[in-house]
Order: C-alpha cells, then structure tokens, then sequence
C-alpha cells in the first residue's frame, strides 16, 4: 500500500479534489448522481453528431452509402435540402441545395457540435450554435404544417416539438449545468487563459 495515502501531502490532495468536487457541484446545484447523468446525456447526444459526420463524410453504409460520401465528391446536405417539402423556407432550401458553402457549414456544424459534446469543452458555444441549427432543421421539418406543399398529408405528430427541438433543449441544460467537468475536458478547458477571460467560450 502506498506511503502517499498517509502523508500529509496526499490527504491535503485528496481534500483539495474534495472540496473542489463540492464547489463544482454547490455552483451548478447538482448532486453527484445528476452529474453523472448529464455526462452520459451530453457523450449520446455528441455521439449522434459525431456519428451523422463520420457517417456522411466516409459513406460507412448507415444512413449513407459509399459511393455517395463527401470525400467522394457528393454533397452532404443535397438530399435533404433537395426534398424538403413544406414550410416558408422550402424555396430556400430548394435554392441551398448543392452549393458547397452550405455542406461546409452543415459538416463543420455537426463535427463541432460531436467533438464539444463528447469531450465536454466550448457547451455554451455549442449550445448557441446548435440550436440555431436545429431550429433550421425544425424548419425543414416544419411540425406545424398538416399537408406538404402537393397537398398530401404530412404525418406530423406534434406541431411544435419534434427531434430537433428534443436536442436543443439537452445542448441548453447541458451548458446551463456545466455538464463537461465529469467525464469531460470541462474543468481543463475553463482554465484555458482565454475561455478564463471570455466566459462565454465555456
């Protein structure tokens, strides 16, 4: 057994962790076990965007075949855009459909969103940039409309909340909660010179 667990200085470590532990979890108003449960929300929730990228940039087979992943020179975000069917932003997404500059931003997003997630650093940024992408999604989606734009029904089952909305309100609580410092980067990160003097990087 270790001489460390009887020394001063290793119980003065181990009080430190402890009091800090505490500090942590008296600012966020969470007990131990919240904590812990808000780390596993936060590692799903970024595995599912880290997964969509992976997915759409190598064609793994999933939602995307070979044959028609981004390094293979197809758009990400065509198909999706291209069969958008309902909602004031139909024409508009009809018009993004294809161009680079919005595959660019739809991958980077969800590479973002997956890598600030898991490892639990940048959730307020993440939080702020991913509901507004979701809130376009939601858009694509539009719950609110009974009939596509051809008149056929448009099996919506809730005109207000679907997925997307279900994923913002976690990136928000996630943020709110200081949910990376378990089982993430979050303390390392908050110590980082600049997230210390802009706290809106946290």
């Amino acid at each position: 057994m270790s001489d460390t667990l009887y020394s001063p200085a290793g119980h003065s470590d181990e009080r430190s962790a402890a009091r800090r532990d505490v500090s942590d979890r008296t600012r966020s108003g969470l007990s131990q076990t919240a904590a812990r449960a808000l780390a596993v929300l936060r590692i799903i929730t970024g595995s599912i965007f880290l997964w969509a990228f992976l997915d759409k940039t190598f064609g793994l087979g999933y939602a995307t075949d070979a044959e028609n992943a981004w390094v293979e020179g197809h758009s990400p975000a065509e198909g999706y855009l291209a069969s958008v069917a309902t909602g004031p932003l139909e024409s508009t997404f009809h018009d993004w459909a294809g161009q680079t500059w919005v595959d660019w931003v739809y991958m980077l997003g969800m590479l973002g969103l997956g890598l600030s997630l898991v490892t639990g650093v940048a959730l307020r940024v993440a939080a702020l940039g991913g509901t507004l992408m979701m809130l376009f999604l939601w858009a694509g989606e539009f719950p609110p409309a009974q009939h596509l734009s051809d008149g056929s029904p448009s099996m919506s089952t809730n005109p207000l909340v679907d997925q997307h909305i279900v994923y913002a309100g976690a990136m928000i609580a996630l943020a709110v909660c200081s949910a990376g410092r378990v089982w993430g980067l979050g303390r390392v990160w908050e110590r980082l010179p600049l997230v210390s003097r802009h706290t809106w990087l946290r």
